[in-house]
């Protein structure tokens, strides 16, 4: 009876995700794929040059370094950084992880090296062999287990997506940094896109006036945004699974996230051009922002989880998204409005310890200043929160004995100090500074 029901609820499931699509629209869909020229694979334009096989990191090392730093107590670290020591014994171990990542890197190197040389290739090896790591420390293989290699040879694909109007290539297999720790699918593929700084003022500030956004805050915006890329820009390699957007809208591992809240809403705000630039490709998203995704081989369709695999797996879906971004202008003012309701920091409520009371100040209210809020999004934006700024205050309170929220904005430079993460937002000309900041 069990097995019955579980299979009938399987069964219903499957059915409710192929009615998400009908027959007909599933037919349209694979015909608009299967045309000749619409999409191919091969090696990327630079491996004439270099050869087809290079070094990259392992999926499995970024993950180990991953758990190493989760091992550490450390929370989520600016992507771009390696955490330092913060004792002797992890000086330690991070000769010994150094170590290993340059011996497996030049490991890779010679055999990318041999491969290509039976192609006729010349060699790319340059430098001196660098020095086994020997044995792992004790302690750090207790602490985070055996590490497994952190370089492979690989031979990166070129996929070339052909619509109608514009064609978009992507290179799986993505170059990393050497000690990157949030790489996860090695067939994933990233373009940074059209930078926003490089798009009109005039285009930009009419987007932005669409989208609800004031003068300041669009200044906000492009400051934080050119971390991040373009309205066009995707990444499918790391632990957003599939990013898209000018601030990286991400589908997370349940397959919705900031993304299923941009499609949402361009959904239900330009139904027309939803349908017009993702449901007749074969993309699509449920009323709770859930990715839909189908297969464009087999028109087989998945939701979710289940669809961020399908969009990793198949170019043409990412591509679909990048595409979007450069032609679909309601797409572009969905993502403002998202990134808006979601990042921006201006209104959110933030708890301070003061003595035996908990104030609860809007953020506004103290951090006023661009530069300011600036540097607040980029935490939201790549965190989810704008901590430590809880702890900032309430120390700040104790130790200058301040006796209400208007007096916190007093040391508003001195707050934004202590919150920079990736930039130093107070050096940007564009934006107003923090009360008391020195002026650059």
């Amino acid at each position: 009876m069990r097995t019955m029901l579980a299979s009938m609820l399987a069964c219903a499931a499957v059915c409710a995700q192929a009615q998400l699509f009908s027959e007909e629209e599933r037919a349209s869909v694979m015909q608009y794929w299967g045309a000749p020229g619409r999409y191919r694979v091969g090696a990327p334009p630079d491996s004439v040059r270099t050869g087809p096989f290079q070094v990259r990191l392992t999926v499995a090392g970024s993950q180990w370094l991953w758990n190493y730093n989760r091992a550490r107590g450390l929370g989520k670290t600016p992507p771009g950084s390696v955490p330092p020591p913060q004792s002797e014994r992890e000086t330690v171990w991070e000769a010994w992880i150094e170590a290993k990542v340059a011996h497996d890197r030049w490991l890779a190197g010679v055999g990318a090296d041999r491969a290509n040389a039976d192609l006729g290739k010349k060699s790319q090896l340059a430098g001196a062999t660098p020095p086994a790591p020997g044995p792992i420390p004790a302690d750090l293989f207790d602490l985070a287990g055996n590490p497994p290699p952190f370089a492979s040879v690989e031979a990166p694909l070129y996929h070339v997506t052909t619509f109608d109007d514009l064609e978009i290539a992507l290179a799986d297999n993505v170059p990393m940094r050497p000690r990157y720790a949030y790489y996860r699918f090695e067939d994933g593929v990233m373009s940074g896109g059209q930078r926003v700084r490089d798009l009109p003022e005039d285009e930009l500030k009419a987007l932005c006036a669409d989208a609800g956004l004031s003068e300041s805050e669009f200044r906000i915006f492009r400051a934080v945004s050119l971390l991040e890329g373009g309205f066009d820009s995707i990444n499918t390699y790391d632990t957003g699974f599939v990013s898209v957007g000018l601030i990286q809208f991400a589908s997370l591992s349940e397959g919705g996230g900031s993304l299923g809240s941009v499609m949402v809403n361009l959904k239900f705000a330009d139904p027309d051009a939803f349908h017009r630039d993702f449901r007749r490709f074969g993309l699509d998203v449920t009323l709770d922002g859930k990715l839909v995704a189908m297969d464009p081989s087999t028109g087989a369709v998945s939701t979710g989880a289940e669809a961020n695999k399908t969009i990793i797996r198949d170019k043409r879906l990412i591509a679909v998204f990048q595409r979007a971004g450069r032609v679909c202008r309601p797409f572009r003012v969905a993502q403002l409005r998202v990134a808006k309701t979601q990042y921006y920091p201006a209104d959110d409520l933030v708890p301070i310890v003061a003595g035996n009371q908990v104030w609860q100040a809007r953020i506004a209210d103290i951090v006023k200043s661009e530069a300011g809020l600036a540097t607040l999004m980029d935490r939201k934006v790549n965190t989810g929160k704008v901590d430590p700024l809880a702890t900032v205050l309430s120390t700040l309170v104790a130790s200058k004995q301040i006796r209400s929220v208007a007096e916190l904005a007093n040391y508003e430079a001195e707050i934004v100090g202590a919150l920079k993460y990736r930039k130093d937002y107070t050096a940007d000309p564009l934006l107003s500074k923090p009360s008391g900041a020195r002026q650059r």
